[in-house]
């Protein structure tokens, strides 16, 4: 008989240690509220790593958090009687959805006037909204080797090889404004080059470390207020 091994994951490490990564993040938090003048709450759309990372390097200066918003919550407080500082309460309601936190000396125009010019189109892609409608021409499609044409067929495009080309037999509705968008839908828009996804930051709320004042600077959305209301109950 073969020797039989005993293996007994411990959960206790792993517990510990998630939450000593989320007491260090809270820690982090609440020294830069006393370090940093402002702190904003920075909402984003269509949420990509690589224009992220050039955000980060930008404001290397200052200090920016992604992600984790509970925590953050936690960090800022989620209400009147557990806040870290006076309002910083009214700021972390605002941590819905893709958002982060943006810590710096540098006043409301400066930040205003950077995130605004920082815009960028890229592909969507599946469960954004189409931002308006696509319809490919029937006829030949000479942007694409003949070797393609299975793939945009599988796509569900009406497609064939005559003499050797890639052709579209029919027009064909890629889709239309407002609709969502199919992982094939985008995967068409992305193969015949239609941008429809924007990449951009605007800010949601400030708060003042000097005098305390929170500023809603947008209107919440009503799907974050959903999630918001459904959190609660």
């Amino acid at each position: 008989m073969g020797k039989r091994v005993s293996f007994r994951l411990s959960l206790t490490k792993t517990t510990k240690k998630g939450l000593e990564v989320k007491q260090n993040l809270i820690e982090e938090l609440r020294k830069c509220v006393d370090t940093y003048k402002y702190l904003f709450v920075l909402s984003i759309e269509n949420m990509r790593n690589n224009k992220l990372k050039e955000i980060r390097n930008a404001w290397q200066h200052s200090r920016i958090f992604f992600g984790k918003n509970k925590v953050m919550m936690v960090a800022l407080g989620k209400s009147s009687t557990d806040e870290y500082k006076d309002n910083l309460h009214k700021l972390s309601k605002c941590l819905r959805g893709e958002v982060g936190l943006l810590f710096t000396n540098r006043t409301k125009e400066e930040v205003n006037d950077w995130f605004a010019q920082f815009k960028e189109t890229d592909y969507a892609r599946a469960g954004n909204k189409a931002t308006f409608t696509v319809t490919l021409d029937a006829g030949p499609l000479e942007q694409f080797p003949h070797s393609m044409e299975p793939q945009l067929r599988q796509l569900g495009l009406p497609t064939s090889l005559k003499k050797g080309i890639v052709t579209l037999l029919s027009d064909f509705d890629v889709c239309k404004e407002g609709n969502v968008l199919t992982p094939e839908q985008a995967r068409i828009l992305k193969l015949f080059g239609f941008e429809m996804a924007e990449f951009t930051v605007t800010l949601k709320s400030m708060w003042n470390s000097e005098t305390t004042e929170f500023n809603q600077l947008v209107a919440e959305r009503k799907d974050e207020l959903q999630e918001d209301e459904e959190e609660e109950d």
